[in-house]
């Protein structure tokens, strides 16, 4: 075996260890995160935060028109909650259906959720084309005081390779101060957005 050969096979050898070594630190880190170093709602100040919240809004729509609109009346409490605790916004985000990393808003936007969120909240509800990047960060960055802000469908991203992973998180991650996740049947799943 030549040296550039063996430079090589100690190369691979070196990034595989790396990637366990990561894999079982996540594995550690998740271990480590039990019920007890989280906070309920109420024991966090959101007064002058930007809130970010993970949400169910998953709901079954027939030609664009939500059928029934339980799922978004159950998050209604918890960002009520958030705004006359003085939170500045509380940007919301959701998946809806599977559309895999395809975006398709005929079939799969948030947009008509927006609009019935507005009707159940009784005040403004502003819809972004897009979960994450520059234009969503600039909106969520300074935005006026009270505002609630609903993203696109968070599985409109495809997250093919850990870079991918990375940047999506790092987007989300910017968009507000204080994480509140309140889609319990989201909770337990390894998405992305869940992951903050």
């Amino acid at each position: 075996m030549n040296n550039s050969h063996r430079h090589s096979v100690a190369n691979q050898s070196k990034e595989a260890e790396e990637t366990q070594l990561r894999k079982e630190q996540n594995r550690q880190n998740t271990r480590n995160m039990s019920l007890s170093t989280k906070l309920t709602l109420d024991k966090v100040d959101v007064k002058g935060k930007r809130v970010i919240m993970r949400v169910d809004f998953n709901v079954p729509m027939k030609d664009k028109k939500i059928t029934n609109n339980q799922r978004i009346k159950a998050a209604v409490p918890t960002i009520q909650h958030c705004l006359d605790n003085g939170a500045k916004s509380v940007v919301v985000m959701s998946h809806l259906g599977r559309p895999d990393g395809n975006p398709m808003p005929e079939k799969y936007s948030l947009e008509p959720v927006g609009a019935e969120l507005k009707t159940l909240l009784g005040r403004d509800v502003t819809f972004l084309k897009d979960c994450v990047g520059a234009e969503v960060e600039a909106a969520c960055a300074d935005p006026a005081t009270g505002s609630v802000i609903l993203l696109e469908n968070l599985r409109f991203h495809t997250k093919a390779s850990q870079g991918d992973i990375d940047s999506f998180r790092a987007s989300l991650s910017k968009l507000g101060d204080i994480y509140v996740n309140d889609a319990f049947g989201t909770a337990h799943r390894g998405h992305s957005e869940g992951e903050r």
